[in-house]
């Protein structure tokens, strides 16, 4: 196994076999993060290709105060934002205390696959989608989102709210599909 520094090191140099071993070894884990942002599979085939443009170009500069994977994961994550932000996505602004009719319903994920899980998040509306795959996923706070974006906290607070009420939504539709499916069979 290559060791991490050599392939930064043949990176720097613009080694194609090191890129090309960095990409291979890392583009499944990216592309599954560019997914998540992105609203169709080709805007995450961009997202993922702009990503790894600027992690070639700029991996002399990786400092190792952390590590490889956390620092492209964060290349990902900005080039996914700033995608978003070239194609004007974010939902319309809902003030958080408008929010009172999103009440917490029981529902499970027994039946849910990953697969559609993600297809859910693909169809939420854009904003909410970032910001859900920021709070819920990446853990970041809603204060770091409203910098990040530019946005205020408020705002960052109910596209999350949202996010999930319309997640919640579509699970709990999927799943009384499925049960109506198994009535169907019986």
């Amino acid at each position: 196994m290559i060791s991490e520094e050599k392939i930064i090191k043949g990176c720097c140099k613009g080694d194609r076999k090191a890129q090309e071993f960095l990409y291979t070894t890392f583009s499944g884990k990216m592309y599954s993060i560019c997914l998540r942002y992105a609203k169709k599979q080709e805007d995450a085939d961009d997202i993922l290709q702009e990503a790894f443009v600027k992690i070639f170009n700029n991996i002399k500069n990786f400092r190792k105060e952390s590590s490889l994977f956390y620092w492209m994961k964060r290349i990902m994550i900005n080039t996914a934002l700033n995608y978003q932000r070239s194609k004007l996505y974010l939902y319309p602004m809902v003030d958080v205390n408008d929010l009172h009719y999103l009440a917490d319903r029981d529902f499970t994920l027994s039946n849910i696959h990953l697969e559609d899980l993600l297809k859910m998040l693909q169809r939420l509306p854009d904003g909410c989608r970032v910001i859900f795959n920021l709070y819920a996923i990446e853990g970041f706070q809603h204060k770091e989102i409203a910098e990040m974006l530019k946005i205020n906290i408020g705002t960052s607070k109910s596209q999350y709210s949202r996010a999930k009420s319309l997640l919640k939504e579509m699970i709990l539709t999927s799943e009384n599909i499925y049960y109506e499916r198994l009535k169907q069979q019986v």
